[in-house]
């Protein structure tokens, strides 16, 4: 069976796209279900087709699916997944993205420049899609452009745990990549029994996709362990950048903590090289053999995910999950 009931109007069924089929694999195993059997293929021409092998009428419905690279190809086919079950009379369609694709694209830096997140939001709407899960949105306004509701769900409990279980407490600082991201940092000290906090001042070209210029630190940094949070990293110019103006300064370790493993090329190399003790994610993103490096400590996503499909399922509280924090 593909499905487990809580009373005899519910069905809770759970899909899930090709992009990272580990990761279902985890969720599935959490829930105690199994993810749904399903045809899915490509034509000549790159078209995707999409069969379900099983009735999902009245189900709720939840299609997970990540979007590494080819991101377009994997949103396109959460899309005909959602379709295909709007089509099939399933009863509420929850569109699971651990990582929400285009997130970067939240607003306009210039004129004539789209708004790329919202597309997103509208194209899940569109198709069918009654609520969103999403796990560290690259910015909350996200939220609001999606018609309906939106789960968004952090990470920070378990990155922070580790770093609990793996470090002394009394010594660590906490690093924010860049001035925009203190207020995510004092989260973050507030659950590491208010470490201090630092951030790194830089300038970034908006011409120049990927690209930041590091300066300075601000914040008492030197001799302690400096826990550099971030969101996503991305081809880590940033991130590897903070490392070196950090050490320069005098910090002793830098773990890196991030949620999104992006890691695009050349991000696995200079991660290596980068002087950080430890280079800490989750796996919202499939990370491929060639992407891993000696420092890389990968998270699984999976509990967080499987405890808000339950909570959905049952019309319970998401917010518990957040230990009232949320």
């Amino acid at each position: 069976m593909s499905a487990f009931s809580i009373d005899n109007s519910k069905n809770l069924m759970l899909f899930s796209g090709r992009a990272h089929p580990e990761l279902a694999d985890q969720v599935a195993k959490e829930l105690d279900v199994q993810v749904t059997p399903q045809t899915a293929r490509d034509f000549a021409n790159g078209e995707i087709f999409v069969r379900f092998e099983e009735s999902v009428r009245g189900c709720d419905a939840f299609v997970l699916q990540s979007h590494p690279a080819p991101l377009n190809t994997w949103l396109m086919e959460q899309l005909i997944m959602i379709d295909a079950l709007k089509r099939g009379s399933a009863k509420r369609i929850t569109a699971v993205l651990p990582f929400y694709p285009y997130a970067r694209q939240d607003k306009k830096h210039r004129g004539r420049e789209p708004i790329s997140a919202r597309l997103v939001a509208d194209l899940l709407k569109t198709a069918g899609a009654d609520r969103i899960i999403t796990v560290d949105l690259h910015t909350d306004q996200i939220q609001g452009f999606f018609d309906g509701p939106v789960d968004h769900m952090h990470a920070q409990g378990q990155l922070a745990q580790h770093v609990r279980n793996g470090y002394e407490l009394e010594n660590i600082t906490v690093v924010s990549p860049d001035s925009g991201r203190v207020r995510v940092a004092e989260k973050w000290a507030d659950s590491l029994d208010g470490a201090p906090l630092a951030f790194i001042h830089k300038t970034r070209d908006p011409l120049v996709p990927n690209q930041v210029k590091s300066n300075r630190v601000v914040g008492e940094v030197e001799g302690r362990t400096c826990i550099l949070i971030d969101d996503m990293i991305d081809t880590g110019g940033t991130i590897a950048g903070a490392v070196k103006v950090l050490k320069e300064a005098g910090a002793g370790d830098v773990i890196i903590a991030a949620t999104h493993g992006v890691l695009s090329d050349p991000a696995a190399e200079r991660l290596a090289a980068s002087g950080a003790r430890e280079v800490v994610v989750t796996n919202t993103l499939p990370i491929d053999e060639d992407k891993k490096f000696p420092q890389l400590t990968v998270l699984s996503i999976a509990p967080l995910l499987a405890r808000t499909i339950r909570e959905v399922f049952e019309n319970g509280s998401v917010t518990s999950l957040f230990n009232g924090s949320a």
